[in-house]
């Protein structure tokens, strides 16, 4: 498996290898000991998560407050989507940028996002089955979202699929209105996550 970190620090991407045969194929979605070579630690998973969607459905983009946040690794057991990480790190030099990433069940490619990091995808085939392996369970009152049509960070969404959204994340507010009102996670709040994650080292 290669394991790349991506432009925005915190993302990655990891690449397991695909043994296709005349029944299918198999492989190893996540690789623990990959993954602590890469980042330095061990993912703590408190909760996995399978989502089904139908073409066009965008969910996100989702976070948690910091501490403790919700670190999530994830990648595609069925069809294709679009997946979109966004630095929401207050005081972060890459804030407010994006970094794009088209998954799928042929190459089996997974994302890791650290904890401060939002996150939304949108399906785009049929049908996309997501699996995700989260480092905190799931708790409504820390979770957040921002708007993923927001026109301010003007998401790279793929051309020619009408955006299918849940009430919650089509009344999400603006990147805008989640700073001025206080709602995101400080840039040294999540560094003090990360130090105490790779303290268990």
């Amino acid at each position: 498996m290669k394991a790349t970190e991506l432009s925005i620090d915190g993302a990655w991407l990891f690449e397991p290898a695909v043994f296709p045969d005349g029944r299918g194929s198999f492989t190893a979605p996540f690789q623990g000991p990959v993954f602590r070579e890469a980042l330095g630690f061990d993912l703590q998973v408190a909760q996995t998560n399978l989502s089904f969607s139908r073409r066009g459905v965008i969910r996100g983009m989702h976070y948690a407050d910091v501490p403790p946040g919700q670190a999530k690794y994830l990648y595609v057991a069925a069809g294709a989507i679009r997946d979109v990480i966004v630095d929401l790190r207050v005081g972060s030099s890459t804030f407010g940028e994006c970094e794009v990433v088209d998954l799928d069940a042929d190459a089996m490619r997974a994302v890791y996002l650290a904890e401060g990091l939002g996150h939304a995808f949108q399906a785009s085939t049929e049908y996309a089955a997501v699996g995700y392996l989260c480092s905190t369970p799931y708790a409504p009152e820390r979770e957040h979202g921002i708007s993923p049509l927001d026109p301010d960070l003007a998401l790279p969404w793929a051309d020619g699929l009408e955006p299918v959204l849940s009430a919650k994340d089509r009344d999400a507010p603006t990147l805008r209105h989640a700073l001025d009102t206080g709602l995101l996670p400080s840039r040294q709040a999540c560094e003090d996550r990360y130090k105490a994650l790779r303290a268990t080292r």
